[in-house]
């Protein structure tokens, strides 16, 4: 689809914020509606406990430009945006979360930004003055923030800031799965794209009940383990398996043939340890390596029968 219906699509996923939805549509509309934009507000509802759905219902119902989805079950806040990105038909598109603490009046300003810099492709909101307890919030935050900047090259001091705004082509070539939403940059990075980072405002949550805790710190360790095998070895997992698997296939063949050389003068070598340790040393770099060679196989199945690029080409630069 190349066609924009809207300037706006603004997605925001929903999982039990009965009480908040209300207020959030109503200052979706009061910064969107002065600003001059076409605009849509796409709520996907994960499979909510409480009566979201029923509210969502009912308020587009009288708000035109509310466009609901409903998931048949809690899939999970990565499923919800890429169910929104799936139904976006503007020009750009912004997520925030559904909790009223990122503010709608920042959406206009980003949409300004992305259309005076056509250098950018996404702008990642800063939460510089942020609200939230110290430990159950603001600690695993920090953390996860310094981790996933570290490992990854794609510094930002504010990963877990939803409130983003994108060229809606970009989105397009992001495909969202497991718990990747607080990665997006990281893949927005990974599928060409130049990141801003700008502070937005940021409120208490007076509503509702936060999902997030300490525990999502280690969730987040498992999640970058995946992004730098993405960002270094996707398209070539040959050079990670294959490499790892002959680190352990060299010394494992010269015990072997350390062992072999005992065996010939005549020494007993059906009980020592070391032979143990020169066979399974050979045996899972041959294992690994075989990976690698079948990494490389489904990479191949994966961009050839469709013809998938593994590139993105960019227009010549401006004078």
């Amino acid at each position: 689809m190349t066609d924009f219906i809207c300037d706006v699509s603004i997605v925001i996923p929903i999982y039990n914020e009965e009480e908040n939805l209300p207020d959030l549509v109503a200052r979706i509309g009061e910064a969107m509606q002065p600003s001059g934009f076409s605009f849509e507000l796409i709520c996907v509802d994960d499979g909510s406990r409480d009566r979201s759905a029923h509210v969502l219902r009912d308020l587009a119902e009288k708000t035109p430009w509310l466009k609901p989805r409903y998931l048949m079950r809690n899939y999970g806040q990565t499923a919800a945006l890429q169910a929104g990105f799936d139904a976006v038909e503007g020009r750009y598109t912004v997520t925030l979360d559904g909790d009223l603490q990122n503010d709608p009046l920042d959406i206009p300003e980003l949409i300004h930004t992305l259309q005076t810099r056509s250098d950018i492709n996404m702008i990642s909101g800063w939460r510089k003055a942020r609200q939230d307890a110290a430990v159950n919030r603001k600690l695993p935050s920090m953390i996860a923030n310094r981790l996933i900047a570290k490992v990854t090259g794609v510094t930002l001091h504010d990963y877990g800031c939803a409130l983003k705004a994108y060229r809606t082509e970009l989105v397009r070539r992001i495909r969202l799965y497991g718990e990747l939403h607080r990665f997006i940059p990281v893949l927005a990075f990974e599928a060409g794209a130049k990141i801003l980072e700008v502070p937005v405002r940021h409120h208490a949550r007076t509503k509702g009940v936060s999902k997030y805790g300490i525990d999502r710190t280690f969730r987040v360790v498992l999640d970058l383990l995946l992004m730098k095998f993405m960002l270094r070895y996707l398209h070539r997992p040959l050079h990670f398996f294959g490499g790892a698997g002959l680190w352990m296939l060299t010394p494992g063949l010269l015990i072997c043939a350390y062992m072999t050389g005992l065996k010939l003068f005549g020494e007993s070598i059906g009980g020592r340890p070391l032979l143990l340790l020169g066979v399974m040393l050979v045996l899972m770099g041959v294992q690994l390596i075989g990976m690698g060679l079948l990494g490389e196989i489904l990479i191949r199945v994966y961009h050839e029968p469709e013809g998938r690029e593994q590139y993105r080409l960019r227009p010549a630069p401006e004078r």
